[in-house]
């Protein structure tokens, strides 16, 4: 795998009028990487795409894209590669015809158009016109005309918006494989459940500034105290052993939850304190049949990092709605 820089960013920054969007950022993305961009609403993840696009000038810093320095113009290296403000496709055409056309408008041939159609799991569908389709299949659309160009680096914004299970499969295959092959892929999503089964690292940013940037492993062990769900075959035991085991604090349930669990416990403690305490459960004869946290480690350092104030209610109806 090449693992030479596909971007590399020092101490970038750019203002528009009195609002700073983004204020000396670092962002390194390695050829053959995932690359997860996160933040809250107004944290600069869209300048900081725009900036990667050639569609924003820094007004600071240093930029290189595909070892080409981004100097005073809006031009990026060809290999450069996009999805993020959805397809503008034409509704009455078809999507082998759509992208027919855009090959040919941008001068690159269309004998890649089956097989980017194939690849997004469209190839059923690609003599359908495009204006009855679903928004995931508009979303896998965008994403097929992207790897039209065989891209060295694919710059995206949502991309699992609207899809559903299969949709989502698909997605996470093609950038799994474009990775596989050598390219980097920066994916902005708030979607923590994609960015953790895709990305390798992750950059946070908040209001314009990074707060975290490294490999996701890390992002878990320093994000401290997690809520833990178990379910178990004796939970009132389960609650002595969890209450006598040290740094491991017993939560109340959500008695407003619309499926209750009666076999559950919740736990509040360190990861590896988690360890000692199933040890203690199984040899108490207690049988643990399911762990799981009760907000992932990426989304609890997340909402860490950031400042945002957030309650397992909450944390529970948007489980519920995924």
């Amino acid at each position: 795998m090449d693992q030479n820089p596909a971007v590399r960013a020092r101490a970038v920054s750019k203002s528009f009028g009195d609002v700073v969007a983004l204020d000396t950022v670092d962002l390194d993305v390695t050829a053959g990487q995932i690359h997860g961009l996160i933040g809250p609403n107004g944290a600069g993840k869209t300048t900081l795409l725009g900036l990667l696009l050639g569609l924003a000038i820094a007004d600071r810093g240093e930029l290189e894209i595909l070892g080409t320095t981004i100097g005073r113009t809006l031009s990026v290296p060809e290999g450069v590669a996009d999805f993020v403000d959805g397809p503008g496709l034409y509704p009455s055409l078809t999507p082998r015809r759509n992208l027919r056309a855009l090959a040919s408008l941008r001068g690159y041939g269309a004998a890649n158009v089956d097989d980017a159609l194939e690849q997004v799991g469209l190839g059923d569908v690609a003599d359908d016109p495009v204006r009855g389709f679903s928004l995931g299949m508009w979303q896998r659309l965008g994403l097929a005309a992207a790897l039209l160009t065989e891209p060295r680096l694919l710059v995206l914004d949502e991309p699992a918006n609207g899809l559903d299970p299969a949709g989502t499969r698909h997605v996470h295959q093609v950038l799994s494989r474009l990775a596989s092959d050598g390219a980097a892929v920066v994916l902005s999503s708030h979607r923590m459940d994609d960015l953790a089964a895709l990305c390798s690292e992750v950059t946070i940013l908040n209001t314009g500034r990074v707060v975290f940037s490294g490999p996701i492993s890390k992002l878990a062990v320093e994000s401290g105290d997690l809520e833990y769900r178990l379910r178990v075959s004796h939970p009132e035991l389960a609650r002595q052993i969890a209450t006598a085991t040290p740094d491991v604090r017993l939560q109340p349930v959500d008695v407003r939850a619309l499926r209750p669990e009666p076999d559950a416990i919740i736990v509040r403690a360190p990861m590896p304190v988690m360890d000692e305490l199933v040890t203690r459960l199984v040899r108490e004869g207690v049988a643990v049949r399911e762990l799981a946290p009760v907000i992932q480690p990426l989304e609890a350092a997340f909402l860490a990092l950031t400042g945002t104030e957030t309650d397992r209610s909450s944390v529970s109806d948007q489980e519920k709605s995924r």
